[in-house]
């Protein structure tokens, strides 16, 4: 059973139309019909819907329902059907065929290729010595390690069965030898909520900048905790018991019904995804795929992914375009551009004007209007001469809405949306959807990461008006997830049909627990500190074996001798030196103690500067970064106790300048 329209549009999702009369014993959403809506708008909107669907849709199907499907009906789910049902009508001009994408069943064997080079572990394929995948495999927990040998195993296997090239036995890459049996993800009991590891010497309360946080400690009952210290997949406990348990809760409609969370702020501060260096964010990636992987298989769930045939996107204009191709041609106007534009212009216009407009993303645009305005803003943006006067707030937001759907790639990623909705239908309890959803948000590109964020920003914005625009958290949701989580493609099947109903809970997660997808767990960055040393140590191991190398470095080293002892010497222990080229006094040698903290060294140097005023607004502004050692670049939270990281990077250089927007 599949839905189509002729624009070649298939909606990842599946709602059926007979409401269930069976009690429902698994997570539900339960979100009420506005009572607003009289009969005839039902009725309408239900014959719309109707022309969409096939016949066969109409009827449950002979599949076993998912959580979200059971737990969904006609009247629950209006907004996002009605939605659904504008985007096809503004979708009835079809759609150039070049500018979908296919997703074909992968060759057996395949996907864990592709697992592993999207891990950064392409040296397992090739039988390479690879530095980077060999430090990568020596910063493994033990359930991430359990995930890659998993893979590798199966990978191996296949390869063997199809007579290709010979490839390395698991064995040769973790130390296995025929008596030493292959061991599986084991749970252990999560983090005692008095405390964290032993590195913090004093655990601080720190709250999200959210309404899903609260500014102390609560007790148990009001609040769950977070830590970002240990593996989510090493701490992860679940029995058949709690699964049972789990899968009679409901989940309402009322964004109230959303636990609250509260984060541990350890001595190490909390890292935003912007904070860390491309570099260094790449191999976060690598060891996100790894860690979700071995978190669901802690879970016993299948990471599932889509194999991508074919992308295509136009190289000009403005929609339809991939965003890394909108980036490159606004970079060359606006260097340091993260957010296309285009799409930074229609979120401005909407703030400013649009925010308290009752139904704001609801109610639609005039579809007429809406192209020619696409139109005019094709051939007149770039030159600025697009006037957004005459921009209708309902216009703007469907212009918004369009672009979103119109990306070649979706903002979440084809490869990675089965794992979005399985973390629903899958998953009951919300803190582990959020640690889901948390890897995933780590795992997408910069370009997508970067808009995804600006984007629910602005809807954080919309339901904080929620009193004027009538538009809640559900409402929100319900109409954004199909434009987010439609796929631009020729064909469909069942699994996907079932997502439907999953995808507004998505979103809602999603804007409810931003600020906590922005941070990047702390025990990844540890990984990667390991990784960067692991990868230094291999670097000047494979230096040595070449004899042209190795002798000039014993010269140099018999220059450099004294004066680096007598340099090492003159320097006391827990002192460094913080450059800030922006300030009078460009240097400064800071003894630390265990109190000092970012913030105090910031407050230092802004008492010594002697600028004028509008020096100051640049210098305030400014914050301290670690650079090098074992870490590409980390701007360092204001709350962070420099004594410790001192301590974990010693060879690191430390900088005032201007964070990076």
């Amino acid at each position: 059973m599949e839905i189509k329209d002729s624009g070649s549009v298939v909606l990842t999702g599946y709602h059926s139309y007979t409401p269930s009369s069976s009690p429902i014993k698994e997570q539900s959403f339960v979100p009420d019909m506005p009572s607003s809506q009289s009969p005839m708008i039902r009725k309408t909107s239900s014959r719309k819907i109707n022309r969409m669907l096939s016949n066969e849709s109409l009827h449950t199907p002979q599949f076993n329902r998912s959580i979200s499907e059971s737990s969904m009906d006609n009247s629950s789910m209006e907004d996002f059907w009605c939605e659904v049902n504008n985007i096809k009508e503004s979708s009835e001009d079809g759609q150039d065929d070049s500018l979908l994408m296919e997703v074909k069943p992968a060759d057996e064997g395949d996907l864990e290729a592709e697992w592993l080079q999207d891990a950064g572990l392409s040296n397992l394929i090739s039988g390479t010595q690879e530095h980077d995948g060999q430090a990568l495999l020596s910063t493994l927990t033990r359930t991430q390690a359990a995930a890659v040998q998993k893979r590798y195993t199966t990978y191996t296997q296949t390869m063997r069965k199809k007579n290709k090239h010979t490839v390395r036995d698991v064995r040769d890459i973790f130390g296995i030898n025929d008596s030493t049996p292959s061991f599986e993800p084991k749970t252990l009991s999560p983090i005692p909520s008095n405390g964290v590891q032993h590195m913090i010497k004093k655990p601080i309360w720190k709250p999200v900048t959210n309404n899903s946080c609260t500014l102390e400690k609560p007790s148990p009952s009001v609040a769950e905790e977070l830590s970002f210290e240990a593996s989510f997949s090493e701490t992860v406990a679940v029995d058949g018991k709690d699964k049972e348990s789990e899968k009679n809760q409901r989940i309402k409609k009322d964004d109230s019904a959303l636990p609250k969370f509260i984060v541990w702020k350890s001595r190490f501060g909390l890292t935003e995804v912007g904070d860390l260096s491309l570099e260094d964010m790449k191999k976060i990636r690598y060891l996100s795929l790894i860690e979700l992987t071995a978190f669901y298989d802690a879970l016993g769930i299948e990471l599932k992914r889509n194999r991508i045939v074919r992308i295509k996107g136009k190289e000009n204009g403005l929609f339809g375009v991939p965003l890394t191709t909108l980036l490159e041609s606004d970079q060359k106007k606006f260097p340091g551009t993260k957010v296309p534009l285009i799409f930074q212009k229609l979120l401005q216009r909407l703030e400013e004007t649009g925010l308290e407009t009752e139904g704001i993303l609801r109610v639609p645009g005039s579809a007429a209007r809406v192209k020619n305005l696409r139109e005019e803003l094709e051939a007149k943006f770039h030159d600025n001469s697009f006037d957004w006067n005459k921009v209708r707030n309902n216009d703007a937001a469907g212009l918004l809405k369009m672009f979103i759907r119109e990306l070649p790639s979706p903002l979440f990623t084809m490869e990675y949306l089965p794992a979005f909705i399985t973390l629903v239908e899958k998953i009951s309890k919300i803190k582990l959807q959020l640690q889901a959803l948390h890897l995933l948000i780590m795992l997408l590109p910069d370009a997508n990461r970067d808009t995804a964020k600006a984007l629910l920003n602005f809807l954080k914005k919309v339901v904080s008006n929620e009193e004027k625009n009538k538009m809640s958290l559900w409402n929100v949701s319900m109409i954004l997830a199909p434009n987010l989580f439609i796929c631009k493609r020729k064909s469909t099947n069942k699994e996907e049909m079932k997502a439907a109903a999953s995808t507004a809970h998505i979103v809602r997660l999603l804007i409810r627990y931003q600020d906590i997808l922005w941070t990047v767990p702390s025990f990844l960055i540890s990984q990667v500190r390991k990784m960067n040393e692991a990868a230094l140590i291999n670097n000047k191991r494979q230096l040595i074996f070449d004899k042209s190398v190795r002798r000039l470095l014993r010269r140099k080293t018999m220059e450099r001798e004294r004066p680096e002892r007598r340099e090492h010497c003159d320097v006391p222990e827990g002192v460094i030196r913080v450059y800030a080229p922006l300030h009078s006094k460009v240097s400064m040698a800071i003894q630390l103690n265990s109190r000092t903290k970012a913030k105090d060294i910031l407050a230092r140097f802004h008492c010594e500067n002697s600028h004028g005023t509008s020096d100051n607004v640049r210098i305030h502004n400014q914050s301290l970064y670690e650079i090098g050692g074992n870490i590409g670049e980390h701007c360092l939270d204001p709350d962070t106790y420099i004594l410790d990281v001192y301590h974990v990077n010693p060879h690191a250089e430390w900088m005032l300048k201007p964070k990076s927007s």
